[in-house]
């Protein structure tokens, strides 16, 4: 069995609104995420890091921001369907770790939510799936609550 490693990231910044989307989960919150699609950081961080670590692309040439399909749909529609182009691809989603950037809101209560969403689109047990979050201490836009972020690690096997 041979491995790959994938890095994604992902950032959008924050308008008004009442929620946000973070891992296929809605969180009430005083700010929603300025997008195309649901904005959903931690699924598109995933979904660059599977593709990267196939050499398949990225999101913004699977799922561009100018193709009206995608206006307003679920990040985790992006996850599944990329999850299927590695499994397609001979590629096995062997483990996610993750994290997110965020000053507010509080996210502990919500990782077994995300995690759960995230491994079901990818087909995969919810051990194999780790969500953390960190703040930025006041510091730069995620800092000050204009933008949310995520980063995430997928490590793939194929024969």
């Amino acid at each position: 069995m041979k491995f790959r490693v994938g890095l994604g990231f992902d950032l959008h910044r924050l308008g008004p609104g009442s929620h946000l989307i973070l891992g296929g989960v809605e969180i009430p919150h005083g700010k929603s995420f300025i997008a195309h699609s649901d904005g959903d950081v931690l699924c598109h961080a995933v979904v660059d890091a599977l593709l990267g670590a196939a050499g398949l692309g990225n999101i913004g040439e699977r799922f561009p921001d100018t193709d009206p399909r995608y206006k307003g749909m679920s990040s985790l529609k992006f996850l599944a369907d990329a999850a299927s182009l590695l499994s397609q691809n001979g590629f096995r989603v062997e483990s996610i770790d993750s994290n997110i950037l965020a000053e507010r809101p509080k996210l502990l209560s919500h990782f077994a939510a995300m995690r759960e969403k995230i491994s079901s689109a990818i087909g995969i047990s919810i051990e194999k799936v780790s969500v953390k979050a960190k703040t930025m201490e006041g510091i730069g836009m995620i800092g000050t609550e204009e933008a949310i972020a995520a980063q995430a690690v997928a490590l793939i096997s194929f024969e």
